[in-house]
């Protein structure tokens, strides 16, 4: 057995670092309710109980079934929580007593039950998740059909959609699942009993959701999902011990392709044994460094044999590496594959001797995985390539280039010929051949081989100029010579492609490295598009659009006609499909959707120079990984910007409950007054002397000026949230504080009032109506909420961002914490015994931040409050002219 992967190990160790005191989590899966998971967890429960752990039921329903209620006699019940709901008082889990009494164990039904409003959290599995982080273990039920990812399954199969559910990630954590089942007629029974739901329920139920075929479905879908929870966590313990053998405990076969017309049969057989053993197969193409030179017509087979895997429902997976035996074994036990199988070979038995068969190293090599071999179609055997040693995969000129570095070499031997031995001679013709071997490529590498064996004989072994050898020692010399030569051109051949594919590879992952980097620091779907259309054109080097569906669902396009209909397709079916495809293949581009989390958001198309280069496996991959990184980007920014409308209709509505509130309170009390005051003018008998008459008009006139300025307000928020345009212009900041100040005479005249304004002060480019307003707002503030006959103080002042302005009083000052809650829309500090809407400072603010400025709020020392703004200085203010 070999020692864990330390990397592996260390990773699983963090991880576990990271949670150190989260809970574990054991899930009852049902098919569907009265299957017993309420059972079997209390008496589950019950022998936890019995070996010493602390136990206690948080929350269980037992819907009066007498054997549930018997397995909840001696455990400890946890007090529920009574609220009261629509006129009715509701009993729910009780989280807080739970976290305070904090057992090792607790016991929570009906994981997707909707807790009553009024609850801490909406649902109970977030309940259980608070449990879980912090340290306490969890009993729960849950049936199939609440899972989020098969509800649209459930709804086909049941016609009845399913309200109550958890997510996938909180199944996927489960520490344990165990699965409680029942056939469809002993449910079907218990249901007839009344042990399921009382008799009128059961009728009910048995004719819509509890069908014979509804159950089998649901069955049949918390089989596979435990089935498939249990074989992930199988694959968990093989990596964390290093068990490198097969666990046959299912069935899962994998197919060799290769680029021989006999792996299409390899393909067929492969889905007859796998729809007979009930398996999943998965096809494997080895991509060694001398396939990535094979013809054009090899690399089209390959492919075409992966799509034919891909239409039989395979996995199909390409991988890289020297030996095509070794990559397949390693995957194939990796992956727990128990069967695999290969093509028998059809070349001559000399070329096993010379260069290895992949047939024997897997057999030798597979251990306790059984491979079977199984022949072509005699009527495709004619269509296999010949076995040739050499192929031509270099033009003429190469060839020429490696008989002109022969000759440079034979000339350079020659020149050493009577100072140096011959097995120094021989160096310089190998340093020819590795040269050749290095820059120009395989096929003129062999050739200079055996010409610098026959040069040597020529030039340099006696009888000289002739091929005779008059020494037979020469044989073996020639024979070492040419070995000597094929091997390192062989090996220089091999490491130079391993090092091209090396940089290929480092090429796509710097490319899809610096794609997701940049996806992940924008934002905006323009921007987006933008990059992904950068990065996939110059990587597969095509046009490339991207087609984004609308709120609508409906594709934006910008094709022509034909090419609108395949893009359509492609979005509606979730499908490649175009160029070099199977679907609609006339098309000028190939498209491939964009798949979200949850549908598909766009279609991706490309329109390559260069066809062919997109049918190469690899090359597939390589594009399906940089749309899948693009889909994820655009769905992210669509979730985004639905996120950022969802925040804008609350506080949008958020605002209208406020402004309606305020309507209702605040403008109703003038109104009241002035209605008042009128109505008792008018009906006035002649009983009120002068000075009530007086007063009376005076409290109308007052209400009226105050309601004046509240719906004043109202409307400036209003133009101020929906973009008002700032007309600045470059005047002094007196003019308009005298302005200011002469609108609130009367309102001043029981505070005294000090203006301090440096003689200095320049220019300033602002709005003057705006700003007005903005003085207006904070001495009117100052007035309401400081004492009669208190001072006001508003000075001026220069600062390097511009002019610092301040408005302080000697009032009670701010509470701590709300300096800038005062600036919010319809926040008061003293709502009860000031009257207004809550509006000035977030008027202020705004008009403020619309200038570039900023406003803020202090406490004062010594009592009171200053509120302070700052009016930036932009540019150079014009030259003012002066007679003289």
């Amino acid at each position: 057995m070999k020692r864990p992967d330390p990397d592996d190990l260390l990773a699983r160790i963090r991880a576990e670092e990271q949670q150190p005191v989260r809970g574990k989590l054991k899930i009852f899966l049902g098919a569907t309710a009265g299957v017993g998971k309420t059972y079997s967890m209390l008496d589950a429960a019950r022998l936890r109980r019995d070996e010493g752990v602390d136990v206690i039921v948080g929350i269980v329903e037992t819907h009066k079934r007498k054997e549930t209620e018997g397995l909840l006699e001696g455990l400890e019940i946890l007090p529920r929580r009574q609220l009261e709901y629509r006129g009715t008082v509701q009993s729910e889990f009780n989280i807080d007593a739970a976290l305070l009494r904090r057992p090792q164990l607790i016991l929570i039904d009906e994981l997707a039950h909707t807790n009553v409003p009024g609850s801490r959290h909406t649902k109970r599995w977030q309940d259980v998740e608070e449990l879980l982080n912090a340290g306490i273990n969890v009993y729960t039920t849950v049936n199939i059909q609440h899972l989020e990812s098969l509800s649209d399954i459930v709804k086909q199969i049941t016609d009845i959609t399913i309200h109550e559910r958890i997510p996938d990630a909180l199944f996927e954590q489960a520490d344990e699942i165990e699965m409680v089942d029942l056939s469809p007629e002993d449910l079907l029974k218990r249901l007839q009993e009344g042990k399921v739901y009382i008799p009128q329920q059961a009728e009910l139920a048995m004719r819509r959701f509890f069908r014979k075929g509804n159950l089998m479905a649901l069955r049949e879908l918390a089989l596979r999902h435990t089935a498939d929870r249990v074989d992930e966590q199988m694959e968990s313990y093989r990596q964390d011990h290093a068990i490198t053998q097969t666990w046959p405990a299912g069935e899962r076969i994998m197919v060799s392709v290769s680029p021989s017309p006999l792996s299409r049969r390899l393909i067929r057989a492969a889905k007859r044994m796998a729809n007979g053993l009930h398996a999943d197969w998965i096809a494997v193409y080895v991509e060694t460094p001398s396939r990535t030179t094979m013809p054009e017509e090899d690399r089209q087979r390959v492919v075409q044999t992966l799509r034919l895997a891909e239409r039989l429902g395979a996995k199909t997976v390409t991988l890289t590496g020297e030996r095509v035996s070794e990559e397949l074994l390693a995957y194939a036990q990796q992956h727990n594959v128990s069967k695999i199988i290969v093509g028998k070979p059809v070349h001559p038995r000399w070329r096993d001797i010379l260069f290895g068969s992949v047939l024997n190293e897997m057999i030798r090599g597979s251990g306790k995985i059984d491979v079977y071999v199984i022949s072509g179609d005699p009527d495709d055997s004619h269509t296999l390539p010949s076995p040739i040693l050499l192929q031509r995969s270099s033009d003429w000129r190469n060839y020429a280039w490696a008989v002109l570095v022969i000759m440079i070499c034979t000339a350079i031997a020659r020149l050493m010929f009577q100072h140096f031995e011959p097995a120094n001679l021989i160096m310089v013709y190998l340093v020819g051949i590795v040269i050749v071997a290095t820059r120009i490529g395989r096929g003129p590498s062999i050739l200079a081989s055996i010409l610098s064996v026959a040069l040597f004989d020529f030039f340099f072994v006696q009888p000289h100029l002739t091929f005779a050898v008059g020494d037979s020692e020469y044989l073996v010399t020639f024979a070492v010579m040419l070995m000597v030569s094929l091997v390192l051109s062989t090996l220089t051949n091999r490491i130079k492609r391993q090092a091209e594919a090396a940089r290929e590879r480092e090429r796509h992952t710097a490319s899809l490295y610096a794609m997701s980097r940049e996806l992940a620091n924008s934002r905006g779907m323009d921007n987006l598009i933008r990059i992904a259309t950068q990065h996939i054109g110059e990587i597969f080097d095509a046009r490339v659009v991207v087609l984004v569906a609308n709120r609508t669902g409906h594709l934006e396009i910008s094709l022509d006609e034909n090419e609108q209909a395949v893009a359509e397709w492609v979005y509606e079916h979730g499908q490649i499909a175009g160029q070099g495809t199977d679907t609609l293949p006339g098309s000028h581009g190939i498209y491939l959707p964009l798949k979200g989390s949850q549908n598909s958001i766009g279609v991706i198309g490309l329109y390559p120079n260069d066809a062919q280069r997109l049918q190469a496996p690899d090359q597939r991959y390589l594009l399906e990984t940089f749309v899948g990184q693009t889909a994820l980007a655009l769905e992210r920014a669509r979730l985004s910007e639905e996120a950022e409308r969802v925040r804008l209709q609350v506080e949008t509505e958020q605002l209208r409950n406020s402004l309606l509130s305020s309507v209702s309170h605040d403008l109703r009390t003038p109104l009241a007054s002035i209605t008042g005051a009128a109505s008792g003018l008018l009906e006035d008998d002649g009983s009120l002397d002068i000075q009530a008459r007086h007063e009376l008009a005076q409290l109308a006139y007052e209400e009226a000026e105050r309601l004046n300025r509240m719906v004043g307000n109202l409307l400036d928020m209003t133009r101020l949230e929906a973009g008002v345009r700032i007309e600045k212009e470059w005047q002094p900041l007196e003019e308009v504080i005298g302005i200011a100040l002469n609108r609130l005479e009367s309102r001043l005249s029981n505070h005294p009032l000090t203006t301090s304004l440096p003689p200095d002060l320049p220019l300033i480019p602002f709005d003057s109506l705006l700003i007005e307003q903005v003085f207006v707002n904070l001495l009117e503030n100052a007035i309401k909420y400081t004492p009669p006959d208190t001072p006001i103080e508003l000075s001026a002042q220069i600062e390097p961002a511009g002019v610092l302005v301040e408005v302080a009083d000697r009032g009670p000052g701010l509470s701590p914490g709300i300096e800038q809650l005062v600036f919010d829309k319809f926040y008061r500090a003293q709502p009860d015994s000031i009257r207004g809407a809550g509006l000035g400072l977030a008027i202020c603010q705004s008009i403020i931040k619309a200038h570039g400025g900023r406003i803020w709020a202090e406490n004062r020392p010594g009592g009171g409050a200053v509120f302070r703004f700052v009016l930036p200085i932009d540019g150079q203010p014009p030259e003012v002219k002066t007679d003289g």
